[in-house]
């Protein structure tokens, strides 16, 4: 279906939170060796550096949903702006090892509540046929994200900056936060956020400017009243109950999955997995890069063919390329044989995960609850994804300093509990409208 100027720009600017959310979590990957010499840190404190910006994540994601829904998506993706603006020019300049954890817990925040209003913007304001797509361009841009991290790290560490080097790195995402600020203001607020506050008329001169077909859009706001119905459903109706029991375990379970392949671990700690594999400096950091280059290459084709193949084909696809890929990087742990085994491993690895996992988390958590939960609901998957991306990348280095294998041999046998679930339990919501995946899973 063709799509307005109005509709893709909106979508484009939203998911620069995206962007920013993924160059946040990389950009400490390139710098875990100079943190740990400046901090004096052990493994354990290395650990507790990196995961300070995902305890930050947990926090952001949690309180997200409360303001989205009170002050408006748009006002919290302004907020989460800011948040990544002084996260950067804070963590580039740090007077201790406890300032910089403040300034990468206060970039974790907004990292949390990007991945919460991000999606469900997009979501709110796409229409059916295209809502997978649109909202794949969040993780489009987290990966994107990822790589320009990737490929910045390897830049400044090419003019040898030497005690200046990590600074850098963390410095330069002040520059995309300014932009992404700015451009929201191009934006207009959520149509369903405003039929929800009773603005109907505000809400229908969003939706002509988003598709401008009358008929279409009267019969898609009496859809979205009958679904808020405001006058039996209360916005603060309790979140925990038997009607949302269903997406509230989907969400939870996508969410839990996503991390259990040990991503995070690879996202993190590029660079120092690939030292342990037995790569050089500048020779890792140029392994970051080819993973990204993946990452992106198969984000891509997964949001071609998303709304086409649907979120359950993507999601056993990308289940079975991690259970191969993850057998292989312990195989190579195990044996020792590393170098050209182990990166491509990590590239099939880092595929399968951008063509199945990452391409339909977001979309898939974001369709599943009801209008006048969907940020609470969006909130829970998000504080699922970040806390057990915190337990993940705060092991890490501690369990895989005794056992590399055996690290990446548990997230394998994870992902066989990700296709089982797949198989078993995920429904279908390609092509469906957001009020009419809600009757499909038996909520009133």
């Amino acid at each position: 279906m063709n799509l307005n100027r109005t509709l893709l720009t909106s979508t484009i600017i939203a998911a620069l939170g995206g962007l920013l959310f993924g160059f946040d979590t990389a950009v400490i990957s390139g710098t875990t060796d100079a943190l740990t010499k400046v901090f004096t840190l052990t493994s354990g404190q290395l650990g507790f550096t990196v995961s300070s910006a995902l305890i930050g994540t947990i926090l952001g994601a949690l309180i997200a949903g409360r303001p989205a829904d009170r002050f408006g998506r748009r006002a919290v993706l302004v907020a989460i702006a800011v948040l990544y603006f002084v996260s950067a020019v804070g963590s580039a300049f740090p007077w201790d090892w406890y300032s910089f954890l403040f300034f990468r817990f206060i970039g974790g925040i907004g990292v949390g509540a990007a991945s919460v209003v991000s999606p469900m913007y997009i979501a709110e304001i796409s229409p059916a046929a295209a809502r997978g797509r649109l909202v794949a361009v969040t993780q489009f841009n987290i990966v994107l994200g990822i790589l320009l991290a990737y490929l910045s790290n390897y830049i400044v560490a090419g003019f040898d900056l030497g005690a200046a080097e990590w600074r850098v790195m963390f410095g330069v995402e002040a520059v995309p936060a300014a932009a992404f600020f700015f451009l929201l203001f191009l934006t207009p607020e959520s149509p369903r956020w405003l039929v929800a506050q009773r603005r109907t008329d505000e809400a229908r001169a969003i939706m002509m400017r988003l598709a401008p077909e009358a008929g279409a859009v009267e019969a898609e706001l009496a859809e979205i009243r009958a679904s808020i119905d405001v006058e039996h459903h209360s916005l603060r109706e309790p979140f925990f109950q038997r009607k949302y029991a269903q997406p509230i375990l989907l969400a939870v379970a996508i969410a839990a999955f996503n991390q259990l392949s040990g991503i995070n671990a690879l996202i993190y700690y590029t660079a120092h997995i690939f030292k342990m594999g037995g790569a050089g400096g500048q020779s890792a950091l140029l392994q970051s890069v080819i993973i990204g280059l993946v990452n992106l290459g198969f984000t891509m084709a997964a949001l071609a063919v998303i709304d086409r193949f649907g979120r359950r084909r993507l999601m056993l696809i990308g289940s079975v390329g991690y259970i191969l890929s993850l057998g292989a990087v312990a195989y190579s742990f195990y044996t020792g044989t590393g170098g050209a085994l182990l990166l491509a491993s990590f590239v099939v690895f880092i595929a399968a995960h951008a063509f199945g996992q990452g391409a339909v988390i977001w979309v898939f958590i974001s369709e599943i609850f009801p209008n006048r939960v969907r940020a609470r609901g969006q909130a829970l998957g998000s504080f699922t994804h970040w806390i057990m991306a915190a337990v993940i990348s705060w092991t890490f280095p501690m369990i895989a300093a005794k056992s590399g294998g055996h690290t990446f041999a548990f997230y394998a046998i994870c992902c066989v509990g990700q296709l089982l679930w797949v198989l078993k339990a995920m429904p279908e919501t390609k092509g469906v409208s957001l009020e009419q995946i809600q009757k499909r899973l038996g909520i009133d």
